[in-house]
């Protein structure tokens, strides 16, 4: 299965230009270290034992490279995680393609773009020649090698690309554009560093179920199952019966990518998480007036009211009974496939209700 990679810009030069600057090889300045002595734990230490951590003990690390890295290099760290993030989905989403020893970063930059396209040594972890060579390759731990499997180099090495293209949010959409050759990659990003940088943390994996917990709705598994309205398809997603005007919230932290009228899903709206996927909501009677796209939303927050549009023209409503229609989608980096959301919804659920009961006990 084929995903996203770097672009080889590299290929564009010639062997004799990047022969004849080999000669110039002591004249070559290199980058910056990063401080010889990390906040975080020594990245292969931390590779060693990631199954012992605990889930906030590998997010305060992860943020303590981030860090580092910011401060050696004045590219914001939330910038820095988007990337690093949206690597991880794509390794989610092929692991047997992106494999590569555990560590606490997921940026994967493969051979010949770390040591550079024209370098005889495939394996060379020598800073010199790999910057001779226009790899991406950079030694950011201080020990005098740009190791693919070192936290700090791979960080560091991703930064050091960022700045030679300036600082702004365009700039940065430039060097993701250059660096994926795919306006999706650039998106993605862009949303998750909007996220990191307006709560400051990367621990937004909070989530809430759509409808407020009552005893007003009922749900079952139904996706997969067939649809003929439009043509023969399958629900990609789990229909939660419940009265006109019922709150519809959204269940994760994300950015609204999508919102208006679709002919089967209605009045829908679509929102992007951090795990890469996408909530989809439709049927909607109406949406919160104050949202709109691009906005950032929270787990339980109100984003429009259970309805029954679609299946028409815009402003079509009534064919069918008043329901939320909830699916998520998974970005694999160049397509989205469904997955049942069922087990997500009943976790939600459960996990809500415990948590209100918790509260009322306390009360």
């Amino acid at each position: 299965m084929k995903y996203i990679v770097p672009h080889t810009r590299w290929l564009k030069r010639s062997l004799t230009g990047v022969l004849a600057s080999a000669l110039l090889l002591g004249c070559f300045h290199l980058p910056g270290k990063v401080d010889a002595e990390p906040a975080a734990p020594e990245p292969n230490q931390a590779a060693k034992s990631l199954d012992q951590l605990s889930r906030t003990e590998i997010l305060e690390s992860r943020k303590a490279l981030y860090a580092k890295i910011s401060k050696a290099t004045n590219i914001p760290w939330y910038r820095i995680a988007a990337i690093d993030q949206y690597e991880r989905t794509l390794t989610k989403a092929h692991p047997k393609d992106r494999k590569h020893p555990e560590r606490l970063t997921g940026i994967l930059i493969t051979e010949p773009a770390w040591s550079g396209v024209f370098n005889p040594e495939l394996n060379d972890h020598n800073p010199r020649s790999i910057s001779i060579f226009d790899g991406y390759g950079r030694d950011g731990s201080g020990d005098g090698r740009a190791d693919p499997d070192n936290d700090l180099d791979v960080l560091y090495s991703m930064a050091n690309y960022l700045q030679r293209y300036g600082k702004s949010q365009e700039d940065f959409n430039i060097a993701m554009w250059e660096y994926y050759h795919n306006s999706r990659s650039v998106q993605r990003i862009e949303q998750f560093s909007k996220l990191y940088e307006k709560f400051g943390t990367l621990d937004l994996s909070g989530h809430a179920f759509p409808l407020p917990i009552s005893n007003s709705y009922s749900y079952r598994s139904t996706w997969g199952s067939g649809r003929s309205w439009g043509g023969y398809r399958i629900h990609e997603g789990t229909d939660i019966f419940a009265n006109y005007g019922v709150p519809v919230r959204s269940t994760c932290y994300g950015v609204v990518e999508l919102k208006g009228w679709n002919p089967f899903g209605g009045w829908r709206i679509g929102i992007r998480d951090l795990d890469n996927h996408y909530h989809y909501y439709a049927h909607l009677q109406g949406f919160e007036k104050s949202i709109k796209q691009g906005d950032i939303v929270t787990p339980g927050q109100t984003i429009g009211w259970v309805g029954s549009s679609g299946y028409g023209k815009p402003g079509t409503q009534g064919k069918f009974p008043p329901h939320l229609h909830y699916g998520i989608y998974r970005d694999s980096g160049l397509v989205e496939w469904s997955f049942d959301p069922y087990p997500s919804l009943r976790h939600w659920e459960m996990e809500e209700r415990k948590a209100l009961k918790q509260k009322k006990g306390s009360s």
